[in-house]
């Protein structure tokens, strides 16, 4: 495992010679292009945040990745763990209804 702090990380990451990468979201939510390289997402903490979870996510998730992206969540029973994630959940089932929404009125 390496943290990936810099650009020659970065290229280390895509080139595949590191296979866990240790990454903090509000680090690595916007402006990376890791999809090259890992294609496995290992949430060990959660953010209260949809959109930087969904950014998070999506720098792997994206065009020119070529395996199977999974994401993992690390979530110990009966704490508030549980909370934040079945409260992103709820977040995202809001947003989309909202975006429905407003495709049919724009229609």
């Amino acid at each position: 495992m390496r943290d990936l702090k810099d650009s020659e990380d970065i290229r280390d990451w895509n080139a595949r010679k590191i296979p866990i990468g240790l990454i903090h979201p509000a680090s690595a939510g916007h402006g990376l292009n890791i999809q090259a390289g890992g294609h496995i997402l290992i949430w060990f903490g959660l953010t209260w945040s949809l959109e930087l979870y969904q950014q998070t996510n999506a720098r792997l998730w994206r065009q020119g990745q070529c395996s199977t992206v999974t994401i993992h969540h690390i979530i110990t029973k009966d704490t508030v763990d549980e909370d934040v994630l079945a409260a992103l959940a709820s977040k995202d089932v809001t947003q989309d209804r909202l975006i429905a929404a407003l495709r049919a009125r724009l229609s």
